[in-house]
């Protein structure tokens, strides 16, 4: 096929832009197409559903992908990618293609669900709504992977090389820095991908941003200070306390990869210490399983304590403490258990998976908690909670919420605008252009101000399909 006439080097933004969902970032230089992830976009389920099918260009044209990380709204488009024609190589981190393994074999599944879901409901005579992707585009798309640790240059060819950093955010997640051959010069992009927190368990901290041309920043708490995690334990510790005291049970919606191994770390740490006495602690998802045992594979990725912890305690992500359920039935039972108890279940923001149905059951009971420990997009059931509506509705039923609902951000992993401010203050005057993604308008607005009020110039906050050329 004849190569489309080489334009001058730019990035054009196809997903998380004006939302923080859908990552997805086309860079082209000298004839070259590649994408900065290939995220699946989550909203309203009709834009979610024509959004996640069309894409805004043509999947065989594409070079290569680069992925920043593996949560789903960075990847989970990548089946059908190939599905509709791409076949080059998909390059990320040694940790992140395990995960790939786990959250696209899960991806598939849901897809499956969901379309089965939609053809009983759809009308007589309209037509069959299929998956996105089956189980074997996962299994297509692994073998296009191709791994890439950590500062190590990779050529994808003489017009463009990148290389991998320490966000910080996610087990293997990564920074990506790119050289791009321009026509009178070589020219350079920084892309955060998500930005992690300086001091958060587990993972390192991140690495410092490099310098570009351009930046692609994501700025989902770009305009929030996070609670001190130094607080969190004590935070968590009275959230149950007061919990069994009621007699209720606490529930935890949260991400199967990253947030629920947060929440087992921290109470490990305040079991361990006495802070609080042993108790029923389940986590309801077998996604989250799979993906607890990637965490173990690659401790390379640990930061210095939970190294430390490990050496004290190899079981920390284990069995001693936490009940790991995967069976229907297993999830059924702790519905009509009585005594109290700690729920860690999927999905994070409440729209599917094992959560939901905790949630129809347990919410209009006064005595149980639901604690939201991560951002809540709009139109998402998770949302709904935490504005604490009379009723949500939940399978199409409307529940009265009088669950105590608490929320706590000091568990995010995304960076705060203190976090911005230290990590880019000392960098004003080395971006030529700054562009904003991956977060709702109120908090990449008031990055853009504080990013200005440093000097930084040409700070911009592009829709969907919005371009910048890189001079």
């Amino acid at each position: 096929m004849a190569r489309k006439a080489s334009v001058p080097p730019r990035v054009t933004f196809w997903g998380a832009a004006h939302t923080v969902t859908g990552s997805m970032h086309l860079v082209e230089t000298r004839g070259m197409k590649v994408l900065l992830d290939c995220g699946i976009f989550q909203g309203r389920r009709a834009e979610a559903y024509q959004r996640n099918r069309t894409f805004p260009f043509t999947p065989s044209e594409i070079d290569a992908v680069i992925l920043s990380h593996g949560h789903i709204d960075h990847i989970g488009n990548l089946p059908h990618l190939v599905r509709m024609g791409f076949s080059g190589p998909i390059y990320c981190t040694p940790a992140t293609r395990d995960l790939l393994a786990v959250m696209l074999e899960d991806a598939a599944h849901i897809q499956e669900e969901d379309a089965h879901f939609l053809n009983h409901k759809r009308p007589p005579g309209t037509p069959k709504i299929e998956p996105l992707f089956a189980f074997r585009d996962v299994v297509r798309t692994l073998k296009q992977v191709q791994t890439a640790p950590y500062h190590r240059p990779v050529a994808i060819d003489r017009k463009l090389t990148f290389r991998f950093l320490d966000a910080g955010h996610l087990l293997g997640s990564a920074m990506i820095h790119l050289t791009l051959a321009g026509a009178e010069r070589d020219v350079t992009v920084t892309f955060t991908g998500d930005l992690g927190r300086k001091g958060t368990p587990i993972l390192r901290d991140p690495e410092p941003i490099p310098p570009a041309d351009l930046l692609i920043c994501e700025s989902t708490y770009g305009g929030r200070v996070h609670p001190p995690i130094e607080e969190l334990a004590d935070d968590l510790v009275a959230v149950i306390q007061r919990t069994f005291e009621r007699g209720g049970k606490v529930f935890f919606p949260a991400f199967s990869l990253g947030r629920t191994q947060n929440v087992v770390y921290f109470l490990h740490k305040v079991i361990a210490e006495g802070k609080l006495p042993t108790i029923p602690i389940f986590v309801d998802s077998p996604l989250a399983v799979a993906a607890t045992e990637v965490f173990r594979l690659h401790p390379e990725c640990f930061d210095e304590e939970t190294a430390l912890v490990l050496s004290r305690d190899p079981d920390l992500f284990g069995r001693k403490l936490v009940r790991y359920t995967r069976s229907v039935q297993e999830s059924k039972e702790l519905n009509m258990r009585k005594e109290p108890c700690v729920v860690i279940a999927a999905s994070g923001m409440c729209e599917m998976g094992r959560i939901v149905h905790h949630l129809k059951y347990n919410i209009s009971d006064a005595r149980n908690t639901v604690a939201i420990i991560g951002y809540q997009a709009p139109d998402t059931l998770g949302r709904r909670l935490v504005e604490r509506r009379p009723e949500v509705r939940i399978h199409d039923q409307f529940i009265p919420l009088r669950a105590e609902v608490v929320v706590m951000n000091g568990f995010s992993s995304h960076a705060d605008s203190a976090d911005f401010r230290a990590a880019l203050a000392p960098l004003a005057g080395q971006f030529k252009k700054t562009r904003l993604v991956h977060g709702e308008a109120d908090q990449a607005l008031a990055l853009k101000a504080t990013l200005e009020s440093l000097g930084f110039a040409d700070v911009a906050y592009p829709e969907r399909g919005d371009s910048v050329v890189i001079e």
